[in-house]
Parts: structure tokens; C-alpha cells; sequence
């Protein structure tokens, strides 16, 4: 099992907000109802568990980061912020929808996630997420993990991230006690913010491969990064992340309940 990972909460506020900007069309699909219960599953710094408020559901949001659970009840004190893992959460049909974005692939006990999404929702209740999804940012990790190799040596960091294929994840959802209604997987070429945003991107998310170097050896091997990349990726003076994401909707029924536990 992977050490349990640090966020720069202060960074990615400053430098990551197309995360929860880009979910717009995310909230359409989730179309949440005054009245609701809902849950947003890794709520990071609140702001999308905020706007599903907004439209007059009652939210919970959940993060396993007390950086990010504490930015986010700095943010909105008004709203209430659950500190806990998602795969241990005991909600028992609490919820009329589990909401999530770009925060699952983060969540490497995803059948325990999913059974826990699954034990929370009402009958009848959905779940709406987005993740990223395989081929995810295949550019930007192979670089990385050349660098890697090139400074630690073959033995790379345990995996710190799950990007399922459509059918790996629809399956797990289904095991689970979830019917799925509808899934996608699509290329989403995101751009970065600044000039420095791909270095910015890497320290934040992928930092954690070079934390075993002397400090020069791994800015070093930052520097090399971005440059293998340069050419793929930086175009007319911007930076874009290669992202793949998968999208899906899936629903608590009598028939997709029977038989699990």
C-alpha cells in the first residue's frame, strides 16, 4: 500500500481551479433538487459541494484530506465537511445521489469505494462521477516514470492512481450493487495555467516519484521532465495536460440490490 499523500491544498487552489470549473456539465447531468441529501465523494476545497447547495440540496462533503477538509470549512463554514475515507465511510441509505469529480482515480480501493457509494444511497438513488480514465495523462506519466528510472533507478513508486477502462469500472460498479445507465470514456485536453503550469502540475501531482532525491538532483529531474515534454504538449505558449476522462452515471435499484451485501 502507497503512503498516504500530502496536498498542497494553498497550490491547488492557486493553480488547479480548471478542476472543479470544468465540472459544470457534470452538475447538469447530477441535476441536483432543492430538498435533496447529496453527497460530494472527494470534495477537495468545497467548491462544487458549494454549488450543489446553490441550487437548494442538502450536502455533505467528504475528503481523506484534512488539508483539503480544512480549506474547504474555511471556504464554506456554512456547509458540513466529513474527514474520512471514502472506502470506510458507514453511510447507511442516506443519500439521494453520491456526486464525485476528478477525485476517484485517487481512491485505490475503488471496490471498496464503490460498495460504500452503493451502501449509502437510497433506493432509486444515483451516482454521478467523472474520473480519469485509462490512457489518462500517458504522455506526462511516461515522462515522469523515464526520469524516475534515470535518477532512482527500476524500482518505481507504488501506482498512486487507478484509471479504469470503461468496462473495468462499469463492472466494478455493477459487482457492487449499482446498475449502470450510462458511460463514456473521452479525450479531454486541458490547459494549464501560467507558463510554469506543467511544472506546476507535476510538483503538485507527480512530485511524490522524486521525493526521495537530494534537492538538486530533483529539480533536475523536473527540469528533464518538462522538457521531454515540451515538444508534445506546449503549444503556442500554453501547456495542456493530456486527460482522458471517463464519465458515469449509475443507479441503487431493487434489481441491481439483490444479492449484495
Amino acid at each position: 500500500m502507497p503512503p498516504k499523500r500530502t496536498w498542497d491544498a494553498e497550490l491547488y487552489e492557486a493553480h488547479h481551479s480548471f478542476v472543479w470549473q470544468l465540472a459544470e456539465g457534470l452538475l447538469t447531468v447530477l441535476d441536483p433538487k432543492p430538498g435533496e441529501r447529496i453527497l460530494s465523494l472527494g470534495c477537495g476545497p468545497g467548491h462544487l459541494a458549494y454549488k450543489i447547495a446553490e441550487r437548494g440540496a442538502q450536502v455533505v462533503g467528504l475528503d481523506s484530506s484534512p488539508e483539503m477538509i480544512g480549506s474547504a470549512r474555511q471556504n464554506y463554514p456554512q456547509l458540513s465537511f466529513v474527514l474520512e475515507d471514502a472506502a470506510r465511510m458507514r453511510f447507511d441509505r442516506e443519500f439521494d445521489a453520491v456526486f464525485s469529480n476528478a477525485a476517484l482515480h485517487w481512491m485505490l480501493d475503488a471496490s471498496g469505494v464503490a460498495r460504500a457509494v452503493a451502501r449509502s444511497l437510497r433506493m432509486g438513488g444515483r451516482f454521478v462521477a467523472e474520473m480519469g480514465g485509462k490512457g489518462n495523462i500517458r504522455h506526462i506519466e511516461s515522462a515522469v516514470e523515464r526520469a524516475a528510472r534515470r535518477y532512482s533507478g527500476p524500482n518505481l513508486p507504488e501506482p498512486r492512481t487507478f484509471f479504469p477502462s470503461l468496462g473495468e469500472y462499469a463492472g466494478l460498479l455493477e459487482e457492487s450493487g449499482l446498475e449502470v445507465r450510462f458511460a463514456r470514456l473521452f479525450d479531454r485536453p486541458t490547459e494549464l495555467e501560467g507558463a510554469n503550469g506543467m511544472e506546476v502540475w507535476v510538483r503538485q501531482f507527480k512530485g511524490y516519484y522524486f521525493e526521495g532525491l537530494p534537492r538538486a538532483k530533483r529539480e533536475e529531474a523536473i527540469r528533464e521532465v518538462i522538457e521531454e515534454l515540451r515538444p508534445i504538449l506546449f503549444r503556442e505558449g500554453k501547456w495542456t495536460a493530456d486527460y482522458r476522462r471517463l464519465q458515469i452515471v449509475a443507479v441503487k435499484s431493487a434489481d441491481s440490490e439483490s444479492g449484495k451485501g
